[in-house]
């Protein structure tokens, strides 16, 4: 029986934190040996052991963490669709088998071209001995690097193409459109910052809420290509068509 005013209300705000909750522990516990590693990176000393942490953490992100990301994303675009009552568990866990060669082979990717971004930073910091024009070239390049990383699960999650080819999409559009990128970005930072504000958000909700509001900007963009897309195609039959009646 549905329950309306008041109690309907807080049934329903009740249910999404569950659902929210539930997802984001979820990807927790998947990506648990490198959330252990950020807990040793913020109580290190030394710049070699935060060099060190840095590195084991790429190395095993794309085998944990990013199918792990791929699954809570996947679910999240469920709710997205309008599917808010999948089984998330089932969703969750059948998401991350069936994507996980994808998501571990596009890991792998953003973490070579990741730490090529940093080496050849650090390579001109060094030449050229201070910041200059080419660190904010740098800078630049790694920030769309990271929005598109973004999208890369968002396609990954919704579309079926082979992983270079959601990689190179998930740049297009990150450079293609940048309104969309940048409402992602600036809301995904808000998300961090309040949960690093309110640490229990952390393991709650702070990765289920970025994946969340990722795939809703990328499915609301998504769909509006698809709509001016199939706009265009009645245009050109209709055209074709007034051609064959003359």
């Amino acid at each position: 029986m549905e329950m309306n005013g008041l109690m309907g209300g807080l049934y329903r705000i009740s249910e999404w934190i569950m659902r929210f909750s539930v997802t984001n522990v979820l990807w927790v516990i998947c990506s648990a040996p490198l959330f252990y590693l950020g807990l040793v990176l913020l109580m290190s000393e030394t710049v070699e052991q935060v060099f060190s942490v840095f590195v084991l953490m790429a190395v095993i992100s794309p085998f944990l963490f990013f199918p792990a990301t791929a699954a809570m994303f996947s679910v999240a675009r469920k709710w997205v669709m309008g599917d808010v009552d999948v089984p998330l568990i089932k969703t969750f866990f059948r998401s991350y088998k069936e994507n996980y060669v994808q998501s571990m082979l596009g890991g792998i990717l953003y973490t070579v071209l990741g730490a090529l971004m940093v080496i050849n930073y650090r390579f001109y910091l060094t030449q050229t001995g201070g910041f200059q024009v080419l660190s904010f070239v740098f800078i630049l390049l790694s920030v769309i690097l990271a929005i598109s990383v973004f999208h890369y699960f968002s396609i990954l999650a919704h579309l079926h193409m082979k992983t270079l080819h959601i990689l190179k999409n998930a740049l297009v559009i990150t450079i293609g459109r940048p309104l969309t990128s940048l409402m992602i970005a600036a809301t995904n930072v808000f998300i961090i910052y309040i949960s690093t504000r309110f640490t229990f958000l952390i393991p709650f909700f702070m990765g289920s809420l970025i994946a969340y509001m990722s795939f809703f900007h990328f499915h609301r963009m998504f769909t509006k290509v698809m709509a001016k897309q199939q706009e265009w195609l009645e245009r050109q039959a209709q055209q074709e068509g007034e051609g064959d009646g003359t």
